[in-house]
C-alpha cells in the first residue's frame, strides 16, 4: 500500500468513529433533554414538596426556601433566639456587601477590572434566610396563646 492511500484511510476511519461519536452525543442530549427529575432542576429544595395548605407550607412556598435550608444559610439552630440570629445576618450581610465606594483613584498599573469580592446571589439567599425565620418566628407567635392575666384575690 502506498502512504497516501493508508493516509486517506486513516483519516475516513477516525472521521467514521468521530461521527459516531458526534452521533450518540447528540442522541444523550435529546434523552436529557426530555427528562425530568421527580424533585425538578427547576425548583427549589424542598419547595415541590409544601404542597399542603399549612402556614409552615405556604411560608416555604412564598419565601422559595424551607426552614432548614434558612438554618443553614444562617448556621444556626432549630430554637435559637432572635437576637443570635440577627448577629448571623449582620456578619454575612457585611462579608457579602460590596465595598463601600472610595474617592481613590486607581493606579496605572494596577488592574482596574478586579474580581468583586462581594456576592449578590449570597447576599438574597441571607436576606431571604432571615425573612424566611422571622415569618415562621410570627406564626409561632400569633398561633401560641397570650398568657393568662393573674387574678388578684
Amino acid at each position: 500500500m502506498s502512504a497516501p492511500k493508508v493516509i486517506i484511510q486513516i483519516l475516513i476511519v477516525g472521521s467514521q468513529i468521530f461521527g459516531k461519536a458526534l452521533f450518540e452525543a447528540g442522541r444523550q442530549a435529546v434523552r436529557n433533554a426530555k427528562h425530568r427529575p421527580v424533585g425538578g432542576a427547576s425548583e427549589v429544595a424542598g419547595v415541590s414538596n409544601a404542597t399542603t395548605g399549612s402556614i409552615t407550607d405556604k411560608l416555604t412556598r412564598e419565601h422559595r426556601m424551607t426552614l432548614d435550608e434558612a438554618h443553614l444559610i444562617l448556621n444556626l439552630k432549630r430554637g435559637e433566639a432572635m437576637e443570635e440570629v440577627v448577629k448571623n445576618y449582620e456578619h454575612l450581610f457585611a462579608v457579602n456587601s460590596p465595598p463601600a465606594a472610595t474617592a481613590e483613584t486607581p493606579r496605572p498599573n494596577t488592574r482596574a477590572s478586579k474580581t468583586p469580592d462581594h456576592s449578590h446571589y449570597l447576599l438574597s439567599k441571607v436576606v431571604r434566610a432571615r425573612e424566611r425565620i422571622e415569618a415562621e418566628a410570627k406564626v409561632a407567635e400569633e398561633e401560641s396563646p397570650p398568657p393568662d392575666p393573674p387574678t388578684q384575690p
